[in-house]
């Protein structure tokens, strides 16, 4: 074969799991000794090109212990042998926010730029599917190409198409036909046989490329090195040698002509693409929606707004934190235990460090309220009146800065009596600590037939001495500490947008009255009611939910048990399936009853079955089934509805004492659903019935959905990415809980025929414990329109800190930060970025719409996604108007 006769571009590369089936360090360990021979082999061997898998993650692992080779490793990417970038780590793209994957493209852009510049194609190589929104996430970073390999339609039938975005944006995508990013690893196997297999290669790519140009050929795998002598190989082929994006921008233009596909690709008639990953240690996606909530929601924009010197290292770490856990093998679950371990410590170390940044803020804040009083924030970009819980003293009614009444429902009352005991007085004076005893002030104290009494409160009101105290011991046998009267209680509070009030107690005065009457929650028997929803529980322990419009859903929250012997990427039901639905006892206790917060707890007891039984199909019992052996378990339904709000929330709980299972809550629908909504990256994403199959994978409808999903008159708002499916013929809607398996990949799968990595045990994948899912469900009309709205609130409480003022302070006004509104128009972020505040925001319709910006600020312009600036926009008495087109993303810079 000659270059005459065709031309193929070989990309020597490597796909560099961080951390899979062995722990970061050990594979870095391997990574170190890979770059190694990178860059000796391309220092030794000019010609030689290497393409570094998209990820700047590989260069600064390494670099971490090879420092002194960032020059070399520069020198090679200024020369254009060697891409990297343009991603941080490659992803998942379905497991973390819209934001994450922005940031993620910004750091590795920006570490890439700072070696000689980044590969300029959004190469997502082995991610399990992509996201409506990835074409104009790349376009608005400067991005003109993808490439991908899963997830791709049968009906692409090129190695090249257009992928249109919900927004309309179009990006050139090369698709990795015939092997994926692996296609031309055969081609070099057999120096003896280049001609053979180059034939081969050309015949099976021209079936997707077409009868002229260059043809791609992948040559690497999973952590594959160098090969040396690749040149003279590639010679003799009568090929040629490039990086990735050498290949594609020399070689093609942009859409025009190409075949359209439009938003997620999740297809399985291509490749697998792993669908079980989605609900795999769920608690590991639980700790990522907290955890980019608090530094997404909580952290910069509180900062932003409200903070003094910009705290931009912490977040930066934070960031950094959840970029790296964001891996497709990290936050997925897909690895060895000892691998999930490590992403979970990140996740909780990125939560604490965006708790850090947003108590530091809150706590400037509540130094101007008095010590008395409550610091309340508003973390959404619209005014808001909510249901707070504060921790006050005394019995007076609340009131706000204007000296108004606020309706409050006392939950709680803290013990006053904390200790009464006989003992020696001198022991209970080794317990103060400077005016401190038992987490509390000394405010006063006395001796009396016998008795030592100490007063104590949260804040010190009065000078102590101690030694007075020691002089008057004689005759006290007995201590006593009593505490200032202190109450919970629940408080309706309104707060402007991004912004903060407060509340404190006054004494009562009769002029005034009490504080206004609101449409409140009452509880009666087994009802919830608060004029906008109204909830009953049945007997099984469902619920029937009608809504202030009359649409109604009877046997909500049904838990369904059923067998699970698949493994961390595929779901699979035993062959002689068990599941159990019915409980076999219900009890329901009042918790609560208005009129600001009703709630029951819901107790049912079933009886689950141990464990997968035959689940290696063994001569002995060739088909897996369940044990008959159980396990008794309780699950506790917190049944709760606040007064203003039009869903009920949920927290199942339940001890997991069983394995190789699946728990599932099933909704059924007010209507029959044929599609489902579901709140993905920067997009609402609508999907059918089915999912399209084709290459082995049982294609399961199961899908992922980041804060709410809705169907056939019913949403679901979500902490975390939750994995869904409509089942009974869109009848019901199931979210999973908890799928609990043992395997990383098991060789023998009922429902994809390979294995999907090797076959190594994962015990704590069986996520035995104690287990809580927290959700609300929300009955509408018509569109799915008021549900991000819903999903707002619900996924973002209002902050309450305990003022640190003086008592003699008033209550500091109220005070707005910044308004976004605007049909469909949802804030993703806010932080300061040099002397500006960023502020990215997305149109969630299928129309145009504006978005209302107000704050305090005079100047504001476009940015690209890396923050470059763009075009001045106009500003009216701080108040900018923006038109968005349909589901565009915008990225706006705002300044004084």
């Amino acid at each position: 074969m000659t270059a005459e006769s065709t031309e193929i571009v070989v990309v020597p590369h490597t796909h560099w799991d961080r951390e899979w089936y062995e722990p970061f360090q050990r594979f870095r360990l391997r990574l170190v000794a890979l770059l190694d021979e990178v860059l000796d082999t391309m220092e030794r061997e000019p010609r030689y090109h290497f393409t570094l898998d998209g990820q700047l993650a590989c260069v600064d692992d390494y670099l971490e212990v090879r420092p002194e080779n960032r020059d070399r490793i520069a020198a090679l990417v200024e020369s254009g042998r060697l891409a990297v970038g343009p991603w941080q780590i490659l992803l998942d793209e379905f497991l973390c926010s819209g934001e994450n994957i922005v940031r993620n493209l910004e750091l590795g852009m920006d570490r890439a730029d700072k070696l000689g510049g980044g590969m300029a194609v959004g190469y997502l190589p082995d991610m399990f599917g992509h996201t409506a929104q990835m074409p104009q996430i790349l376009r608005r970073a400067g991005l003109l190409h993808a490439c991908v390999y899963r997830g791709v339609p049968s009906s692409v039938t090129t190695d090249a198409f257009a992928w249109v975005a919900p927004d309309g944006t179009a990006l050139r995508t090369q698709y990795l036909p015939a092997g994926g990013y692996g296609n031309g690893a055969h081609l070099f196997e057999d120096a003896g046989q280049l001609a053979e297999r180059g034939a081969a290669f050309v015949e099976t790519m021209r079936r997707w490329h077409g009868p002229e140009g260059a043809l791609l050929a992948m040559y690497g795998t999973d952590h594959s090195a160098p090969v040396r002598g690749l040149p003279e190989m590639v010679s003799e082929l009568g090929a040629r040698m490039d990086t990735l994006s050498g290949y594609i921008e020399a070689h093609f233009g942009d859409v025009a002509g190409l075949p359209r596909v439009a938003g997620e690709l999740r297809s399985h008639a291509r490749a697998n693409i792993l669908p079980g990953v989605i609900s795999v240690r769920a608690h590991v996606k639980q700790a990522m929606g907290r955890a980019e909530r608090m530094v997404e929601r909580y952290a910069e924009p509180l900062a932003t707004l409200w903070g003094d010197d910009w705290p931009g290292r912490f977040l930066d770490m934070a960031w950094w934190r959840l970029v790296d856990a964001s891996g497709h093998d990290s936050v997925t679950g897909c690895g060895v235990d000892e691998t999930a371990q490590q992403v979970a410590a990140r996740i909780a170390e990125a939560e604490h460090l965006g708790q850090a940044v947003r108590d530091m803020v809150t706590a400037k804040l509540a130094a101007a309220v008095p010590s008395d009083g409550v610091l309340v924030v508003n973390p959404t970009p619209a005014a808001r009146s909510g249901v707070v819980l504060v921790d006050v003293a005394g019995e007076d009614p609340l009131v706000d800065p204007t000296g108004a009444k606020i309706p409050v429902q006392p939950l709680e009352y803290a013990p006053t009596l904390l200790l009464d005991e006989e003992m020696d007085p001198a022991t209970a004076l080794t317990f103060i600590h400077g005016t401190e005893l038992y987490g509390q002030h000394i405010t006063g104290w006395s001796v009396e037939d016998g008795v030592l009494t100490f007063t104590v409160a949260r804040e010190p009101s009065v000078a102590f001495n101690v030694g007075q105290v020691r002089g008057a011991l004689d005759g006290v046998t007995r201590v006593r500490i009593l505490a200032e009267p202190r109450r919970t209680v629940a408080a309706l509070v309104e707060a402007p947008p991004l912004g903060h009030t407060s509340v404190r107690p006054a004494p009562y005065d009769s002029a005034t009255g009490a504080a206004p009457a609101v449409a409140g929650v009452r509880a009666e028997e087994r009802v919830l009611d608060n004029g906008l929803l109204r909830v009953e529980v049945a007997r099984d322990g469902t619920l029937t939910l009608t809504g202030a419009d009359g649409v109604t859903l009877t046997g909500a929250g049904r838990i369904v048990d059923g067998g699970d012997v698949g493994d961390s990427y595929n779901y699979a039901p035993p062959a002689d399936d068990r599941f159990v639905s019915e409980p076999e006892s219900v009890h329901v206790s009042k918790v609560c009853s208005g009129p600001l917060v009703a709630a029951f707890d819901v107790w049912r007891t079933y009886r689950w079955p141990g464990a997968g039984d035959g689940i290696e199909g063994t001569p002995e019992i060739p088909a897996p089934s369940r044990t008959e052996a159980t396990e008794e378990i309780a699950v506790r339904t917190r049944v709760e509805l606040r007064a203003g709000e039009p869903y009920v929330r949920l927290n199942v709980e339940f001890d997991n004492r069983c394995a190789d299972h699946r728990v599932r809550l099933h909704v059924p629908l007010p209507e029959r659903a044929t599609v489902s909504h579901a709140e993905g990256q920067f997009a609402v994403v609508t999907r059918g019935l089915t999912a399209e199959g084709g290459c082995g994978e049982e294609p399961l409808p199961t899908f992922p959905a980041s804060g709410w999903v809705a169907a056939g008159g019913v949403a679901a708002l979500l902490e975390h990415v939750t994995e869904y499916e409509l089942v009974e013929e869109g009848g019901e809607l199931a979210l999973t809980l908890l799928r609990s398996i043992g395997y990383l990949s098991r060789n023998r799968h009922a429902l994809r025929p390979e294995p999907a990595g090797p076959q190594l045990a994962t015990p704590a994948a069986q996520s035995r414990g104690l287990r809580s899912v927290g959700l609300a469900l929300m009955p509408y009309s018509g569109t799915w329109a008021a549900v991000p709205s819903a999903a707002e609130t619900f996924r973002h409480d209002m902050l309450t800190v305990a003022g640190t003022g003086s008592p003699s302070l008033p209550l500091p006004a109220a005070a707005s930060g910044l308004s976004v509104s605007g049909d469909g128009v949802v804030m993703t972020s806010l932080r300061a970025r040099d002397d500006r505040q960023e502020l990215r925001v997305v149109a969630l319709t299928d129309t145009g719409t504006e978005a209302v910006i107000e704050g305090a600020f005079t100047q504001a312009r476009h940015a690209d996604l890396r923050g470059r600036p763009g075009e001045p926009l106009p500003v009216t008495d701080g108040v900018l108007r923006l038109p968005l087109r349909a589901w565009e993303i915008a990225t706006i810079q705002l300044a004084d």
